[in-house]
């Protein structure tokens, strides 16, 4: 069931339940994250491996102490500049947060989402909520209550409709070992906006099993028809005989059907880019084709996040 009633989208988390909650970057699978039960409810609706750890949500900044045992200096700068908002800190947890919330590591993944519904559901709740996004392990996630009923609707019994999300692109994760700020996750804020407020920052490579953070596997956010990445003003002569369907940044291209193309911004703009990413990949992953072929951006600004994406979509399983 699809509503906008945050009272009874509460009620339900309070009585155990697992529900698809709007955030400003992508949907989320939401649950009590003080409780096993429904944190293992959590991984099993999702099909998710327990290797992969969660993001806790919680309603404020104030609030991250209760959960956590330190916040450094420069995480404190990054969450009075972006929190609320899509950055999530990499802090060490304490012993409240379940250690199946983090896949046995020390570290707890922590948010404030901007979107007013979520914040107003968080309000109301004495526990944070462990949201992954909405979706099937390793498919693109949700932008819009209708992708997580399409995916999820048989298995929750509501999804809070908050409308379409206003970034698309999961959140930054920024880690702090050794004290040095790391980004674990490239996301909604642009690497550029973080190393302006706390300096240059280490970028985390992706990992194939046992992920520092949870978005780091290598092989995510894959549409079902195979996505092949390259230069498009190669690709299309190549498979211009094949049943394919194009995801550019800008360009269309005469010679394929219109309905089998989606450019992310005509514009250029990589907000609109990444706004339109998970939900053209969506688009395609629908239509009569063998393959979509897509490009790189370039790398900078959420053009780097966006990027990333495409090319963990891309790998082969």
């Amino acid at each position: 069931m699809i509503g906008n009633d945050i009272a009874h989208a509460a009620a339900l988390l309070q009585q155990g339940e697992v529900i698809g909650i709007p955030t400003e970057t992508v949907y989320g699978l939401a649950g009590n994250a003080l409780d096993e039960a429904t944190v293992a409810k959590i991984f099993s609706i999702k099909q998710r491996p327990f290797f992969d750890p969660l993001i806790v949500h919680v309603a404020n900044v104030n609030q991250l102490e209760n959960w956590v045992k330190n916040i450094p200096k420069s995480a404190r700068q990054l969450a009075e500049k972006f929190m609320p908002g899509a950055l999530t800190l990499l802090l060490e947890k304490k012993s409240a947060i379940p250690d199946l919330v983090t896949a046995g590591s020390k570290l707890v993944a922590m948010r404030i989402p901007a979107h007013p519904m979520a914040q107003a559901l968080l309000d109301m709740l004495p526990f944070p909520l462990a949201a992954p996004s909405a979706n099937p392990f390793g498919y693109i996630s949700p932008t819009s209550a209708a992708h997580v009923a399409h995916q999820l609707g048989d298995s929750i019994p509501y999804i809070l409709d908050g409308g379409l999300c206003a970034i698309g692109l999961e959140s930054t994760i920024v880690g702090f070992p050794e004290g040095k700020a790391t980004i674990f996750r490239k996301g909604g804020i642009a690497v550029e906006a973080i190393e302006e407020v706390i300096g240059e920052a280490l970028v985390q490579s992706h990992s194939s099993s046992n992920p520092q953070a949870p978005g780091m596997l290598k092989s995510h956010y894959a549409p079902r028809i195979p996505l092949i990445l390259g230069k498009l003003e190669e690709l299309v002569p190549q498979y211009h005989n094949k049943r394919v369907g194009i995801l550019s940044f800008q360009e269309k291209f005469a010679e394929i059907p219109s309905e089998r193309q989606f450019a992310l911004s005509s514009s250029g703009d990589y907000t609109e880019a990444a706004r339109n990413l998970f939900s053209a990949m969506r688009y395609l992953d629908r239509q009569p084709i063998d393959f979509i072929i897509a490009e790189l951006l370039p790398e900078k600004d959420l053009g780097r996040a966006i990027n990333d994406r495409l090319r963990r979509a891309s790998v082969i399983k």
